[in-house]
């Protein structure tokens, strides 16, 4: 009985110190992290954030902690980083130490570190390194991928031509013409625009990233591991994502019945023969789930983020005709109306380049970045980063910084073009991140973007309902992602 009684002791007395070790740890370490508004349990900073606008609240929070800080979204420790010194600093300086991926607790739900987008350490590197040679083998940067993104302008020319000047919302014209692209790439084959399956897809992925922009889907960043049980709006996002990988497996289930391996026709084909080639290998990241997902990343990416650019950028054309009128004249001197568009005009076009980039700067796509977190206990100015701290690089701060843009705030092409009217480069144009995670479809976009636009202007005039002060520019949502206001307008032939 004593015996017993003297164990008990003994273990409450282990218990408590244990206890107070990690709270002193806690103490010792909050001394060394970036300073930031005190948590509370579970909720962590809940009550000093707003939901509907995070980005806006982050940049606030900068101004009174400095331009790098410590938030809690529920129990997940963050570190923020604003201004374009601090993430060069962090993702380019020290790009190993901040090359882990963070989590996006919505895409998190399907995802759980597989695919190339949301994984980490080896899986990541092995992953990225075969998209990247796989892309380029079937044309990305080289004049096959130009070709096949000209003969898809050539498609949307004529569904514009056959809206006969009616006012129409583009959004779903633009994706299915950019989604085009690089489905030709993952699965071999474009779709037909009336492909009811393939409005089925794009409705699926506008849906779930558009909610990751919303009030619940910052919520839901802070409170995963419960929302994920509740109902709610969070549960359609689920149903989307789920609807896009089956729709994937399907796919792969195709190309694993009528596969050559000596004859690749696309992406999934090229994952299925690096399988078969590393089926003995036991510590292989070439398996069925990592092929899945990781064409989804591709697919997904490859689609809303320039579709969403193109659909912001045509508003502002609309809300500034001054700019459209440029354009056009542009184009009429490098370009004619007679013949395509090709990538190499672009040297020759300096006001249609800087317009792009101050579309996607303004645009600001996804202001918060993709999450890193460090891979070791990390050294930052002066303070220690605990390792696999997520971090924010803010790219909305760099693509807003008022050291490189002269009126941030203000949509105006002259931010990228010098006194002569040649463009100027800006290194704090960053939309597609910087360091070992950047996007490594950069050099499609830019090509999609370049010649989507100019074909477009090359053939039509833009008309809104609305006269230009009319127009609202500002986002209709900021979260994860920057989500354009919905809009109609015509296509006039020029």
């Amino acid at each position: 009985m004593l015996a017993s009684g003297l164990l008990l002791v003994a273990l409450l007395t282990c218990l408590c110190v244990m206890v107070l070790m990690s709270v002193w740890r806690q103490r010792k370490l909050w001394g060394k992290l970036p300073p930031g508004p005190t948590p509370l349990p579970f909720i962590g900073n809940y009550l000093q954030l707003d939901t509907e606008q995070m980005y806006n609240c982050l940049m606030k929070l900068s101004k009174h902690y400095g331009p790098v800080f410590t938030i809690y979204l529920g129990t997940r420790r963050v570190v923020v980083l604003c201004g374009y010194d601090t993430v060069k600093e962090a993702l380019v300086d020290q790009a190993e130490e901040f090359s882990g991926r963070g989590q996006q607790a919505t895409f998190d739900w399907l995802f759980q570190g597989y695919g190339i987008a949301f994984s980490n350490g080896e899986r990541a590197k092995q992953l990225r390194r075969f998209s990247i040679t796989t892309l380029r083998d079937f044309g990305v940067g080289k004049r096959g991928i130009e070709e096949r993104i000209q003969e898809e302008a050539g498609f949307l020319i004529q569904s514009f031509r056959d809206t006969c000047g009616a006012f129409i919302d583009p959004t779903f014209y633009l994706s299915r013409t950019v989604s085009n692209v690089i489905s030709s790439i993952v699965f071999g084959d474009r779709f037909d625009y009336e492909d009811k399956e393939f409005l089925s897809l794009l409705r699926m992925m506008l849906g779930s990233f558009q909610f990751t922009a919303t009030s619940t889907g910052q919520l839901y960043e802070m409170f995963s591991s419960v929302m994920k049980h509740l109902p709610g709006p969070q549960q359609q996002a689920f149903k989307e994502l789920q609807g896009l990988e089956d729709f994937i497996t399907k796919k792969v289930e195709q190309n694993q019945r009528t596969l050559d391996p000596n004859s690749p026709r696309d992406f999934i084909d090229s994952f299925l023969i690096r399988m078969q080639e590393e089926k003995n290998n036991p510590n292989t990241e070439f398996y069925m789930k990592n092929l899945v997902l990781t064409t989804l990343n591709l697919f997904f990416a490859g689609t809303e983020t320039v579709s969403t650019t193109l659909r912001y950028g045509f508003l502002l054309l609309m809300k500034h005709p001054d700019v459209e009128a440029k354009l056009h004249e542009e184009i009429d001197q490098v370009i004619g109306r007679n013949r395509q568009p090709k990538f190499e005009d672009r040297a020759k076009m300096p006001y249609t380049e800087a317009v792009i980039h101050e579309i996607q700067r303004f645009g600001d796509m996804i202001p918060m970045g993709l999450a890193r977190k460090v891979t070791k206990d990390t050294k930052f100015r002066d303070f220690l980063i605990p390792k696999d701290t997520e971090v924010f690089p803010m790219l909305g701060s760099v693509l807003r910084d008022p050291k490189f843009f002269s009126n941030p705030e203000d949509f105006n092409p002259q931010h990228f073009l010098d006194d002569k009217g040649q463009f100027k480069k800006s290194d704090a144009f960053v939309p597609f991140s910087l360091g070992k995670r950047y996007c490594f479809g950069e050099g499609l976009a830019r090509m999609e973007l370049f010649l989507f636009l100019t074909t477009i202007l090359q053939n039509f005039h833009f008309k809104s309902p609305q006269a230009p002060q009319d127009i609202d520019v500002s986002p209709k949502l900021v979260g994860f992602a920057t989500i354009p206001r919905n809009y109609t307008m015509s296509f006039l032939a020029r």
